[in-house]
């Protein structure tokens, strides 16, 4: 699977430009905060790998995608709130650069670097 897999990256990233994303939202976590990501283009990127390798996916992996930038995490869930108010006073969607794709293995324990596949 992981040769499949970063063939696949790199004919997704290869002389392509990197997709169109913003930070859109702020997202309560209960034990942290999140910036939401909104990306059609990452989306259909994601939407692809999915459907090429559904038999291999986990229920988690199955489910609905909601891709965010974790901030804060494993915190009490009300110094997640206090940080959550702090940030939402003066947010605004603003644009968010892609700079490529990496895969990583997880076997059990911490997660292993598999491949990293930049944009154009």
């Amino acid at each position: 699977m992981g040769a499949e897999l970063k063939r696949r990256l790199s004919e997704l990233t290869r002389n392509q430009p990197p997709p169109r994303a913003w930070i859109g939202s702020l997202r309560n976590l209960g034990r942290g905060v999140a910036y939401g990501v909104e990306s059609p283009e990452l989306e259909a990127i994601r939407a692809e790998l999915a459907d090429a390798f559904a038999p291999l996916l986990t229920p988690q992996d199955r489910a609905g995608w909601r891709p965010h930038v974790t901030i804060q995490n494993k915190v009490e869930p009300a110094a997640a709130r206090a940080l959550l108010a702090e940030l939402s006073a003066g947010f605004t969607r603003r644009p968010l650069s892609i700079a490529g794709l990496a895969a990583w293995w997880y076997r059990g324990g911490p997660w292993e670097p598999l491949s990293r596949h930049m944009f154009a």
